[in-house]
């Protein structure tokens, strides 16, 4: 079966340092991209401070989403792969990343898979170092019962392929917070996700910018109405690092 062309798209918001890290593990993949996309959100241009990675081909878009799922949307518009592969500015990959989603995806009926995750505690140093100071790895199945209650699958841990992708209508815009779970709810409602086993991504948070941690009005209608939507109990709001602490191993 032949392999598939795995466009890959980026979010960013004014954090160059952590995405010249992002886009460094992209370029170290052992199955290259055909291409790299970044929706860029911020007020400093990221093209400024991008590394030189002649391998990839990039194409930086500035927009103005105010939100990850719109800014994600307006990235895959152009794209030309026929498989989606998502990295957050603050996440990295490890070498064998996209080779194990091209396995998955070489098989027509795969629409959607992931690969396991390092959830890392980190702190960032006066001169840009990134000191872990805790891990826990998230490795399980899809579990449609967990999934109703804790969302486990980080958007960094996904490819999708583009035709369930379009079908789906990309991510609801009218989601600030919670679109990849809902994005995700929704895929599987269409075909089983399938998890491609091995740690390949390291999803790391810090105490500031951390969108799970916010448990504002906008977060909590985004929860009630997410739960409306799919059938779900009253969810309550829970940072990713308490999702990877209740259902992972520490590693």
């Amino acid at each position: 079966m032949a392999s598939p062309r795995i466009s890959v798209i980026v979010t960013t918001c004014d954090r160059p340092a952590l995405l010249a890290d992002a886009l460094r593990t992209v370029a170290a993949q052992t199955f290259a991209p055909a291409e790299v996309r970044i929706a860029d959100d911020g007020d400093v241009p990221a093209i400024e401070s991008l590394p030189e990675l002649a391998l990839l081909e990039l194409t930086v878009l500035h927009v103005r989403c105010g939100s990850p799922g719109a800014a994600r949307n307006a990235a895959v518009a152009g794209a030309r792969g026929d498989v989606l592969a998502f990295l957050d500015d603050d996440d990295r990959w490890r070498p064998d990343h996209l080779a194990g989603l091209a396995r998955a995806f070489a098989d027509p009926d795969t629409c959607f898979a992931w690969r396991d995750c390092e959830v890392i505690r980190e702190r960032i140093g006066e001169h840009g170092g990134r000191e872990a100071l805790a891990r826990t790895v998230i490795a399980r199945d899809w579990d449609d019962a967990m999934m109703r209650t804790n969302d486990y699958l980080p958007p960094s841990a996904w490819g999708v392929r583009r035709a369930l992708f379009d079908e789906l209508g990309g991510f609801d815009e009218t989601f600030r917070f919670s679109e990849d779970w809902d994005f995700v709810l929704r895929a599987a409602a269409r075909a089983l996700p399938r998890r491609v086993p091995g740690v390949t991504v390291e999803v790391r948070l810090r105490d500031s910018g951390n969108a799970s941690a916010d448990v504002g009005p906008d977060r909590l209608d985004c929860l009630r109405r997410l739960a409306s939507r799919h059938g779900l109990p009253p969810l309550e709001p829970r940072t990713f690092w308490e999702v990877a602490r209740a259902l992972g191993t520490p590693a």
